[in-house]
């Protein structure tokens, strides 16, 4: 065999052989850049669940409020006064007195 068509042969093949190298050493990272992380889309739908949230919040506030201004004077002192009744007692609802309570039918 000629010297060149043994260094064409040699070249070919280095040149194969880094081919494969070069496109073995990039797959990694083009696969990397996919996407997002899972902790990455976790912390955004947290925010955005937070920030749907507080807009929901918002909204009732000034719906609430148009809704009073839609009241006469009475009406909204009266809403005013069991609005502070209710916050007063909480969750719990109404209680009977304590005497009736104590002395009132079981059950």
């Amino acid at each position: 065999m000629k010297l060149a068509a043994v260094m064409a042969m040699v070249f070919r093949r280095l040149r194969f052989l880094l081919m494969v190298l070069l496109l073995g050493g990039a797959v990694p990272h083009v696969m990397g850049q996919a996407g997002i992380g899972k902790r990455d889309q976790e912390r955004i739908q947290r925010s955005k669940k937070k920030n749907d949230a507080k807009e929901v919040k918002k909204e009732e506030k000034r719906l609430y409020k148009r809704h009073l201004e839609h009241q006469d004077k009475a009406t909204r002192k009266r809403l005013k006064r069991h609005k502070r009744r209710a916050d007063k007692q909480g969750n719990t609802g109404h209680r009977d007195p304590f005497l009736q309570r104590l002395f009132g039918p079981k059950h």
